[in-house]
């Protein structure tokens, strides 16, 4: 054993200092979780203030989850290399000083360039933060119940941004929504400085810069293709390139990693059945979440028009959810296991999306909240149980890579999800339209089968009776699509809970 493994395992860190290091990291990862979100009701204010582009605009809403999805891996390995400790502090003081940048920036350009700069450091935040709870926190009790308050403030962060950036915009301005991370940086470099023991691999070997470029190329190209498909549709001619490019280096980088001596990820660990159905099951958790909050916060806003701050305010039963079982996540898997408990949180969610195949057009709020709070509370408790499970079923030396591997997982289901959900919403939404053909002119007829928003954009221009016939036929079609897409993600997760089930048997109850 090096001295290094050595040392930490004979100084472990004082109880004291593991909840206050605890405490500091969740806030770190529900900033980082927050900043994929907030910027959304931003944007018309930016827009005003810095005149952007159309193309602008784009890069300023997504690069920063680009960027973010597509190094998560490559940082976690780094942090295993150099240090997890110490990319924690450059990865915050990145975040906290680029985040001041955001808030000021005078141009368009150098909002982008903030935002691809604070996606970097979010990419060294969100791994080493579950690395570190990983090895402070040695007791497997303990760090369940870490890992939990944990997956919590992830799911609470970027469920909170629409909320906290249209409460933001009401009293500030624009750049508000990116200043407020600098304080809470600050903090974390002094209170990180103090209680986070520093970890890393004793034994890391090269770095192989290849397996890096194919990995972010790999992501941000599969993430950008789903992207490109849920907006434009199969009309936007490189989606579908880039997304199979997206795959090719994927597949390339899993092949590399099992020829080179010291692969970046250990991709055999997908060969243990409780990693591997861990990584499956945090995927589709997500794109059932993501999936069925697009469709309703446009349900509430288009069909039974709420604000974009109300609906924000509507759609918090969700995070409550995601809260409550994160946080319930350790004591159900110490009680019953984790693979009852992520075949609960599956199945759970799969539930909730069930009560939407009843909805209608004048559904209550109340319902909506209701089926937030439900799909929220499984997505929590499966996320945070399978967050666990990866931890664990990894080696202590190569958390970092590990992390990286569960956390790239949440963010290609979150894309999945609002790309298949949406899909499958958007084919049932424009075949119901057909019936209107006959009797709209064929402008407003195709503007208004596009989407419910084109509809409801289009008649004004009409006569009262067409335009009432156009918009009822718009908000039932639209919710016969959403119905649509909850039963196909409701069939996943059920289907998926039942693999977890019965793949997770003899690793976790043997």
């Amino acid at each position: 054993m090096t001295a290094l493994s050595s040392v930490h395992e004979t100084s472990p860190v004082s109880v004291r200092h593991r909840w206050i290091a605890l405490a500091t990291l969740v806030l770190a990862i529900l900033l980082v979780s927050l900043d994929t979100t907030v910027l959304s009701l931003a944007i018309p204010h930016l827009t005003e203030s810095l005149k952007p582009t159309s193309t602008q605009i784009l890069w300023i809403g997504d690069i920063y989850a680009f960027v973010l999805a597509g190094l998560l891996v490559t940082m976690g390995t780094l942090g295993d290399r150099i240090g997890r400790k110490k990319l924690l502090m450059i990865g915050s003081a990145g975040f906290g000083l680029f985040s001041a940048v955001a808030a000021f920036a005078p141009s368009a350009n150098l909002l982008i360039v903030a935002r691809v700069v604070q996606g970097v450091a979010g990419a060294t935040l969100m791994p080493s933060t579950l690395s570190i709870i990983r090895n402070i926190f040695t007791n497997p009790r303990e760090r369940g119940f870490a890992v939990a308050v944990w997956g919590a403030m992830a799911s609470a962060g970027a469920a909170l941004g629409p909320l906290i950036g249209g409460v933001l915009l009401q009293h500030f301005w624009w750049g508000s929504v990116f200043l407020i991370n600098v304080p809470v940086m600050i903090v974390l470099i002094g209170v990180g400085l103090w209680v986070v023991p520093e970890s890393k691999d004793p034994v890391p070997g090269a770095w192989d810069l290849p397996s890096v470029f194919a990995s972010l190329v790999g992501v941000v190209a599969v993430v950008y293709g789903i992207k490109e498909i849920t907006v434009y549709g199969w009309a936007q001619p490189l989606a579908l390139p880039v997304a199979a490019l997206g795959v090719f280096a994927l597949v390339w980088f899993c092949r590399r990693q099992m020829v080179i001596p010291h692969p970046l990820v250990d991709v055999r660990l997908f060969a243990n059945p409780k990693f591997s159905s861990a990584i499956l099951s945090t995927l589709l958790a997500v794109l059932g979440l993501a999936g069925a909050s697009f469709i309703l916060s446009q349900f509430l806003q288009l069909v039974q028009g709420y604000s974009p701050l109300n609906s924000g305010l509507l759609n918090l039963p969700g995070t409550v959810g995601a809260v409550t079982g994160g946080l319930m996540s350790s004591t159900i898997a110490h009680r019953w296991s984790a693979r009852k408990a992520t075949s609960i949180g599956l199945a759970v969610i799969g539930g909730g999306l069930c009560i939407a195949l009843g909805f209608e057009p004048d559904t209550s709020a109340w319902t909506v909240g209701f089926v937030m709070f439900v799909a929220g509370g499984g997505a929590g408790l499966a996320f945070t149980v399978n967050a666990n499970m990866v931890l664990t079923a990894a080696p202590k030396e190569k958390s970092g890579a590990a992390s990286a591997l569960s956390e790239t997982a949440y963010q290609l289901g979150a894309a999945l999800g609002i790309a298949l959900l949406g899909a499958a919403s958007t084919i049932v939404y424009r075949n119901s339209m057909t019936v209107l053909a006959p009797v709209l002119p064929q402008e407003i007829y195709t503007g208004a089968r596009e989407s419910i928003g084109g509809a409801l954009a289009a008649a004004p221009k009409l006569p009262p009776e067409q335009a009432a016939q156009l918009v009822d036929v718009a908000r039932h079609a639209f919710v016969d699509g959403a119905v649509v897409a909850a039963g196909v993600a409701a069939v996943l997760l059920v289907s998926a809970a039942a693999l977890s089930w019965f793949v997770l048997r003899e690793k976790s109850e043997a």
